[in-house]
């Protein structure tokens, strides 16, 4: 008795599961009308993303604040899908295998964290101790360092 039960039941659940997905026939319209089978979810995983707006015009240009010593900062907008967290290198531009112009650089960023959906950073530059001597003086716009942005996704 048990195993004509699920005998039973087993067919009854097959013939169900089958249909479900099938086309009936007997029920097709005359004309050829498409008709729905089945309904397909899609699904995606949204990576990170990071724009920097108008990134061809960023310059910061460094202005003496001591006979040797030198600052200037760009202010940077920033579009973002998530919360991010910048830091700054900068490294000594080289002409001929010697720097433009020696000295102690850095760099900073404010704020360094950022959420969602962006904002504005301030990039900044310094040099300390500037050996004058390998540049003319009155000379203008000379290049002396790159500062390098990084980013990287915070989580939580």
């Amino acid at each position: 008795m048990k195993k004509l039960m699920v005998a039973v039941v087993t067919a009854l659940a097959l013939g169900v599961s089958v249909q479900a997905g099938e086309i009936k026939y007997h029920e097709w319209p005359t004309a050829p009308i498409p008709q729905e089978v089945t309904t397909i979810p899609v699904t995606m995983d949204v990576g990170y993303w990071v724009r920097i707006k108008d990134q061809g015009s960023l310059k910061i240009n460094l202005s003496q604040d001591s006979i040797h010593a030198y600052s200037g900062c760009t202010s940077m907008t920033v579009e973002t899908n998530s919360s991010l967290t910048f830091s700054v290198t900068i490294s000594k531009v080289a002409k001929d295998g010697n720097t433009v112009v020696p000295g102690d650089y850095s760099a900073s960023v404010s704020p360094a964290n950022l959420d969602a959906p962006g904002g504005t950073l301030s990039v900044c530059a310094k040099l300390q101790n500037a050996d004058l001597s390998k540049v003319p003086g009155g000379s203008k716009g000379v290049h002396v360092a790159n500062v390098t942005v990084k980013v990287v996704p915070r989580f939580f």
